[in-house]
């Protein structure tokens, strides 16, 4: 029992997250092209044959622009709420269009995806959680602040993605206009790093092996820095910025926390039984 999950690109130039166990998975957004998804997921032994289904956060163009293109191609039906749908401008043809609904779980195969509303400045945006038998794994970016929903599903993730979009001190003094910074901070943007670290360090369950954070700035903070500021307070649980340039290694989650069991599927190349997945 266990899930495996990567970051194929994580920030303002495109965002798609990979969830699956060994026989079916799942992509939250497709904010890159479908050459570069299948590109990546190629370097880390993925195979595109075993994504059933994409499930999309909101509107915004970082997190849609592949999905016509890819939906299309690999004949993946996109999982989308109707307000999103209308505001996408999309046109996804002959692609199966699914809405979901807050709070209603969605079975694709032995995936459970449950979607919960999240505070961002899009028509209907929502954040994941992904269930295996127990093992849950969430996608929680694009928040404009931390809300009871948030704190409740982080609480049961074995393993999350986490935006920590940027440091407050970089962002005041950045070069970003007034109006686009009190967007960003303003309740309904993206998380500080000092907002995420306050879920991660008040709520982190015992049991979770593996944190991403995600959807860093380019120009408002430093991924360095985030890694120190988390690592810090990780408590045994590995630490990993997901980049804005290329995908992370694949990670093993399994049910139950341990030293041993937060780890990364290796380097190099390791057999499991979907197949060789290659890491950095």
């Amino acid at each position: 029992m266990q899930l495996y999950i990567t970051s194929l690109n994580s920030g303002s130039n495109g965002n798609c997250y990979y969830v699956g166990n060994h026989r079916e998975a799942i992509l939250v957004d497709a904010g890159i092209s479908c050459r570069e998804t299948e590109k990546r997921m190629k370097r880390l032994g993925l195979s595109l044959a075993r994504v059933k289904a994409i499930f999309i956060s909101h509107e915004h163009s970082d997190h849609i622009r592949g999905i016509a293109v890819l939906a299309k191609k690999y004949n993946l039906p996109v999982y989308i709420t109707l307000a999103t749908l209308q505001n996408a401008r999309l046109d996804l043809g002959d692609v199966q269009v699914i809405p979901f609904s807050a709070d209603e779980p969605v079975q694709v195969g032995g995936l459970t995806v449950t979607a919960f509303v999240k505070r961002h400045d899009a028509a209907d945006p929502h954040s994941f959680v992904v269930g295996y038998k127990g093992i849950n794994v969430g996608v929680f970016t694009d928040i404009g602040a931390p809300c009871d929903n948030l704190i409740h599903h982080f609480q049961q993730c074995h393993a999350a993605f986490l935006e920590a979009n940027y440091d407050e001190d970089l962002l005041e003094r950045g070069r970003y206009p007034y109006y686009l910074k009190n967007r960003i901070r303003g309740g309904r943007g993206h998380l500080s790093n000092r907002q995420a670290l306050a879920l991660f360090a008040g709520y982190k369950p015992a049991f979770m092996s593996h944190l991403l954070l995600a959807h860093l700035s380019k120009d408002n903070n430093c991924p360095n820095l985030v890694r120190e500021l988390f690592t810090a307070h990780a408590d045994g649980t590995e630490i990993t910025v997901a980049s804005r340039f290329e995908e992370t290694p694949v990670f093993r989650i399994t049910g139950s926390f341990s030293r041993q069991a937060a780890t990364t599927v290796g380097q190099g190349q390791i057999s499991l039984d979907f197949g060789e997945v290659a890491l950095h």
